[in-house]
């Protein structure tokens, strides 16, 4: 399978763990990627805010597709988030991951949180591994 054939969305639709969630992919293509989740009551943690897990796992999503785009597997070998404000019920948060460099094996990627108002909610700088391994949509 070629860089342009991949398909992200078939990807995306094994992703149990994201769809137990409510996270879905809403763009995506070659070294970019954008996941979205409205924020339920489900998501609140025990302060009543959006828990860090949820904000997490978002953007570790778009991270995930955005490195996995080139139709070769690719696994996230570092993370590091920064969360900048909380997040309350009923929001709608978007994660744009995108590459910022790639070399044969490693790959470097930028992941904003956002929220419905453009706020920066969290960021993410996120190291991938790719083994040259095909991906089997």
């Amino acid at each position: 399978m070629t860089e342009a054939e991949i398909d992200l969305v078939a990807l995306a639709r094994r992703d149990a763990f994201c769809a137990d969630l409510g996270i879905e992919l809403v763009e995506s293509s070659i070294g970019r990627a954008v996941t979205q989740v409205k924020v339920a009551e489900r998501h609140l943690n025990f302060l009543g805010a959006c828990h860090g897990g949820l904000t997490f796992t978002l953007a570790d999503a778009a991270f995930g597709f955005a490195s996995n785009s080139r139709g070769v597997a690719a696994f996230s070998i570092d993370s590091h988030m920064i969360y900048n404000r909380a997040v309350k019920a009923g929001e709608v948060l978007t994660a744009t991951a995108v590459e910022i460099s790639r070399s044969s094996k490693l790959a470097h990627y930028r992941v904003d949180v956002v929220r419905g108002d453009g706020k920066l909610v969290a960021g993410l700088t996120g190291t991938a591994f790719a083994n040259g391994t095909p991906l089997e949509v």
